[in-house]
């Protein structure tokens, strides 16, 4: 069987973006058990509640939803364990420093593989406020007004 290359997005969390102001975002393996993986492979799982917690010099995700493996025997898995997280000790250190500020927390952003294995991006974020996302809904929805705009305008000029 040919090696997997490049990036195949399994599961994405959309919410985040939206309720947190991202600072610095991280990539990190997962520690997976078989029936884990294949049901991966099939392209389900669920990020909404996710969240990453540092105890001592470990990286845990917790509350992430992949379900049980339909094949899987009495050894299938339980959909929302606590999954160890795979990332270096300057990696770590430096998310539990940022963390520990008021109102930081970390997210996981997305779900994928990346050349065969399991991969997680996770996200050092601060809760926005409610002010906050109807301004970057407002931008984001003048962006699009403009693109329109200078859009039609071409079309014209070229017609």
């Amino acid at each position: 069987m040919a090696k997997e290359k490049g990036r195949k997005l399994i599961a994405q969390n959309k919410k985040a973006r939206h309720d947190y102001l991202i600072i610095d975002t991280y990539e990190a393996g997962l520690v997976l058990t078989g029936t884990e993986v294949k049901s991966l492979r099939q392209g389900r799982a669920s990020l909404a509640d996710g969240f990453v917690q540092l105890d001592g010099n470990e990286a845990w995700l917790h509350n992430v939803h992949v379900p049980e493996y339909s094949q899987g025997t009495w050894t299938n898995h339980s959909a929302r364990r606590k999954r160890k997280l795979l990332l270096h000790r300057a990696e770590i250190d430096k998310l539990e420093s940022k963390s520990q500020e008021t109102g930081h927390t970390i997210v996981p952003l997305a779900l994928y593989f990346k050349d065969g294995r399991a991969k997680v991006e996770i996200a050092l974020a601060k809760g926005k406020k409610e002010y906050d996302k109807r301004q970057t809904l407002r931008e984001k929805q003048d962006r699009r007004e403009t693109d329109r705009a200078v859009s039609a305008v071409r079309r014209k000029q070229q017609a």
